[in-house]
C-alpha cells in the first residue's frame, strides 16, 4: 500500500510538470517542487477533500460529479498557497483546468504502468 501511495506521487508530480509545460500561468520550479506538491496534494485530498465534498454534495449531485473538478482545483490553489514562490497558479480558471488535466494525465499514466507490469 505504501508502495503505491509512492507512485501515485510521482505520477502525479509528472502530471504537474506536464500541466506547467503546458500553460504559462502554471509555473513550477523543478520536479522536486513538484514531487512536495504531489505530496500536500495526497495529504489535503485525504483530510480536506471529503470535508468539502460532503459541505458541497447537493451541487456536486445537481452537476452529475462535474463539481468534483471545481474540489480539485481548490485544494490545487491550497498546495500552491502553501508551498509559496516555488509553485505558482495564475488564478482559479487556470487552477480548474490544470485540475482536469492533471487527473486525466494521472489516470492515464495509472493505466500505462498497470499495463506495461501485467504484461
Amino acid at each position: 500500500m505504501f508502495k503505491n501511495w509512492l507512485i501515485s506521487i510521482v505520477l502525479n508530480a509528472i502530471a504537474i510538470i506536464a500541466v506547467a509545460q503546458l500553460f504559462d500561468s502554471f509555473i513550477i520550479e523543478g520536479f522536486g517542487t513538484a514531487l512536495l506538491a504531489s505530496f500536500i496534494l495526497s495529504v489535503l485530498n485525504i483530510i480536506v477533500k471529503p470535508f468539502l465534498i460532503i459541505l458541497t454534495l447537493p451541487i456536486t449531485i445537481f452537476t452529475l460529479g462535474f463539481f468534483l473538478f471545481v474540489i480539485n482545483a481548490i485544494t490545487l490553489m491550497i498546495t500552491q498557497g502553501l508551498i509559496g514562490d516555488a509553485f505558482i497558479i495564475e488564478g482559479f480558471g487556470t487552477a480548474l483546468i490544470a485540475a482536469i488535466i492533471i487527473s486525466i494525465l494521472n489516470l492515464l499514466l495509472q493505466k500505462m504502468l498497470k499495463d506495461a507490469f501485467q504484461d
